[in-house]
């Protein structure tokens, strides 16, 4: 990350995932970053999507140390023991579009809301991990209804407060993140192992587009290889 400054402050939020943990072991053996601060379920202070007011009780918490130049929200849930992604309209119900829409959409709003005066009035760069399959103009296989709505609203919910964020934040980028397939958790049931690749290379990638942008590409969607994705 040498476009941040020397000694640069970062913040993990969803650090106990695949994704997030691998982002944390870069940052701290990078000798450019002064600190990095990981937040999870069990973490302290603790971050719990299904807990609005943790989300709050973090923020408000950190205030106390230095301001971050960079800010990574890797939390999200594409499946879990109840449910799977749904194949049809028929297999959709509200329990699982709430959990889903929880986790991806409202949770990361409210970090947005959160966390972003915690941002370092220098350079500083707030990535949402969001999902391909959540760009409406490249769905042309379908089903995955929850994830692909829920990654979808987080996209306008980032390119909406990234406009916000211009006015009060002129050296600051906001952006979706679209990670690729990753040998993980989440992907495991569909291959991932196989497919995916090593969290640490997805990692490395995602920081490496984060250290191209400038405050001009605030609110665009951007994939690990830097292409641009459509909405």
């Amino acid at each position: 990350m040498t476009s941040l400054p020397d000694q640069f402050h970062a913040l993990i939020i969803g650090a106990s995932g695949t994704i997030g943990a691998a982002f944390v072991d870069l940052l701290r053996e990078c000798p450019r970053c002064a600190s990095v601060q990981a937040l999870h379920r069990q973490s302290l202070p603790h971050l719990d999507f299904t807990d609005e007011g943790s989300i709050a009780e973090a923020a408000s918490t950190l205030t106390a140390g230095p301001r971050y130049h960079l800010i990574i929200n890797a939390a999200g849930v594409l499946h879990a023991e109840s449910f799977m992604p749904e194949k049809r309209l028929a297999d959709m119900n509200y329990a699982q579009m709430q959990v889903t829409f929880q986790a991806n959409a409202f949770g990361p709003a409210l970090v947005m809301r959160h966390f972003a005066p915690l941002l370092h009035s220098e350079r500083a760069v707030m990535a949402m991990l969001s999902a391909k399959v959540g760009s409406i103009g490249d769905n042309r296989l379908g089903g995955w209804y929850s994830y692909r709505a829920s990654k979808a609203a987080l996209n306008m919910l980032i390119k909406t407060a990234a406009i916000e964020l211009a006015r009060t934040q002129k050296n600051s980028v906001l952006v979706a993140l679209h990670p690729g397939t990753v040998n993980s958790r989440l992907s495991r049931p569909f291959r991932g192992e196989t497919i995916g690749r090593p969290a640490r290379d997805a990692a490395t990638d995602m920081l490496n587009v984060l250290d191209q942008l400038t405050p001009a590409d605030s609110g665009s969607f951007r994939s690990y290889d830097a292409a641009e994705l459509p909405w």
